[in-house]
């Protein structure tokens, strides 16, 4: 997990976009890693020929652009510093010659490097500030003593170092070397480079991203030379290479006895058609138990996470993008993130639906919770919630991962359980994507987190549900079924979206869906269901793609809502938290009928239609009355506890 953590401006920070960690112990083998590793800095980062030839053709417009590529030449200079090894400077009679566990750079010269330096200065000089003069200048100086140092050509380095034995039978190689080192040579704290400010944000994100490179070298740069290992003296100091932890030494032990496992190899199967369609089903003629909604709830997270925050915590793997355009992209402006955890503000929502139905816990028959981002396995977030709800018992409680179409699969199961129980069911739809999203920028740019849930009750004897037509969907071409991965060990674990094939699989999806609905029959027996629909309450994936396809099925914009804008994709939780929202705004005042479509991870999809009545809607307001709290929840273990877990 890598949570988001407030600073001591009151910043919200991602530490993953500034101290990147990959699981080598993910990966096949070398050539899996060296993929990521061209993914993260090659792809991103320009050499030093790259840099002079934007300057030698005037393409720099501001020092703001030029500061930028220099810290991500270094970055790319340092990739496998920074995801295998920590250097150290010392003397060279103390450097152990057997260990399996210290190794050494083999470094070339700079081809051209003062020249290239040369111009990066003066085009520095020439440039006028993109922003603020004195913050910009403060990173130059950070970046220029390293860039201004540098004395090797990155572009040949090896990710697997040799040991001090290895380069020593190698002959004359090329080493890094010192003649005194300083040991309370100063760097930054991690938490004085997560407490770094700026008013602007992408100043802000690249002075952190300077401290971070200014640690990987803590040393006097400026005394730095190359040495044939055959010239270094015992009191000559060097660098050496220590693996960051036990996984990368495991790493470098499989690749260097050849035992990695060969890559999984995938065959492309197309997908076949269902031998005849699934039709919607009606709920009202098709089950004895008429569900009737009694209540509703939803609560968002309490921090308030802006596209500016997503800038000034740009990682240096991110393409440059804007604030602005990021809304412009998306139709987000802000998401919401909790530091509780997701269990718990699950378990708020709930308390809340259970208190606005006016059922008590003994009333219960079952609890449901859809979520595609629970930590929690045993037990699961359903029984964990019964069991804080002080449920005695009930049919069946459990989880169950639907991702993006989890309202609809929840009123399904729902519906389903109303028949066997005959008593009230409890719906929960929670996701907590903060600390799942770790530095990619596609996921942190559109997902939050927050919860919802509902009392779905049997309709009085003789009186119509309030759910009239519920539909569900799975599977498709391959490429759709994993267009969005958690965990995904190619993105260092990090869930991660595939735009085009998600944006294929909902234009697919909701085609399909606004088809069926103009075949069913309106409620008055003339026209179209669809005609009937008096708002559409959508999955709050991208404002911009959603509305893009349902301009492109002819649904009326005006009759859409959205709440993307102010809380980001919630997945399961997204639907039933944007009708909380609809209501709260006045988009929904009276009885309505609700057209809910989702789809999402798994190409999974659904929809439903609802006759709501904004009455049972329980406000967010309402919930801290519940007994909830803001505040994280205290957790750990007693040394009872502990003890008796070995009883």
């Amino acid at each position: 997990m890598r949570p988001f953590l407030i600073n001591r401006h009151g910043r919200m920070v991602f530490p993953s976009s500034y101290f990147p960690e990959m699981d080598l112990s993910m990966f096949a083998g070398l050539d899996q890693y060296e993929a990521a590793v061209r993914r993260d800095f090659d792809e991103k980062s320009p050499t030093g020929t790259d840099i002079l030839e934007r300057v030698e053709a005037g393409k720099y417009t501001n020092r703001f652009e030029l500061l930028r590529d220099v810290a991500l030449n270094l970055f790319w200079g340092n990739r496998y510093t920074l995801t295998m090894y920590e250097p150290r400077a010392m003397r060279w009679r103390d450097v152990p010659r057997r260990s399996g566990e210290v190794f050494m750079p083999v470094l070339k010269p700079w081809v051209d490097g003062a020249r290239k330096m040369a111009a990066v200065a003066d085009c520095y000089q020439g440039l006028p500030a993109a922003w603020d003069v004195k913050v910009e200048d403060a990173v130059h100086d950070i970046l220029w003593d390293i860039f201004g140092n540098k004395l090797y050509h990155a572009s040949n380095l090896p990710a697997i170092k040799p040991t001090v034995a290895e380069l020593l039978a190698s002959g004359d190689a090329l080493t890094y070397v010192l003649p005194s080192h300083d040991p309370d040579y100063p760097v930054y704290s991690q938490q004085e480079i997560l407490d770094h400010h700026a008013e602007v944000a992408e100043l802000e994100s690249l002075g952190r991203w300077a401290r971070v490179l200014h640690n990987l070298y803590p040393w006097d740069r400026s005394a730095a030379r190359l040495v044939k290992l055959s010239e270094v003296g015992d009191d000559d100091f060097v660098v050496v290479y220590v693996p960051r932890n036990p996984a990368v030494t495991a790493f470098i032990e499989r690749v260097k006895e050849g035992t990695t496992a060969p890559a999984r190899k995938v065959v492309p199967v197309e997908a076949q058609k269902p031998a005849k369609p699934f039709p919607a089903l009606d709920v009202r003629s098709r089950f004895k138990v008429q569900p009737k909604i009694a209540s509703l709830a939803a609560l968002r997270g309490e921090h308030v996470c802006t596209n500016d925050d997503v800038i000034r915590n740009s990682a240096f793997n991110w393409s440059p993008m804007s604030a602005t355009q990021i809304a412009v992209k998306t139709g987000i402006e802000s998401r919401c993130y909790t530091a509780r955890e997701l269990e718990d503000v699950a378990l708020d929502a709930a308390r809340a639906a259970l208190q606005g139905s006016g059922y008590g816990p003994e009333k219960i028959g079952a609890v449901v919770v859809a979520t595609c981002t629970s930590n929690r396995l045993i037990p699961s977030m359903a029984t964990y919630i019964s069991g804080e709800l002080g449920i005695y018992r009930t049919y069946a409680s459990y989880d169950m991962v639907s991702a993006c179409a989890g309202f609809s699969y929840g009123l399904a199961e729902g519906v389903r359980l109303l028949q066997e129980v005959e008593r009230p069911v409890l719906l929960v739809w929670a996701e907590k994507f903060s600390d799942k999203i770790g530095s990619v920028r596609t996921s942190r740019m559109l997902f939050g987190d927050g919860a919802a849930a509902a009392v779905l009750a049997p309709a009085p004897a003789g009186e119509p549900g309030d759910i009239e037509y519920l539909q569900t969907y799975a599977s498709g071409p391959t490429s759709e079924v994993n267009s969005i991965l958690w965990p995904n060990p190619e993105f260092d674990g990090n869930i991660t979206v595939y735009g085009p094939e998600v944006k294929s699989l909902a234009k697919r999806y909701l085609a399909q869906m606004i088809e069926e609905m103009k075949k069913l029959a309106g409620p008055t027996g003339t026209g179209s269901l669809l005609d009937a629909v008096d708002v559409m309450v959508p999955h709050q994936a991208n404002k911009v793609m959603v509305s893009d396809i349902a301009r492109s099925v002819d649904f009326p914009l005006d009759q859409v809502y959205f709440n993307i804008e102010r809380t980001g994709n919630l997945s399961a939780a997204s639907i039933p938290l944007a009708i909380h929202d609809a209501v709260a705004d006045g988009a929904i005042k009276t009885t309505s009928r609700i057209f809910c479509p989702g789809f999402g991870a798994g190409a999974v999809a659904g929809f439903a239609v609802l006759n709501l009545d904004p009455s049972i809607v329980v406000r967010a307001d309402d919930i801290v009355l519940a007994g909830s709290t803001s505040a994280p929840a205290t957790r750990g273990s007693t040394v009872e506890d502990i003890s008796q877990a070995f009883v």
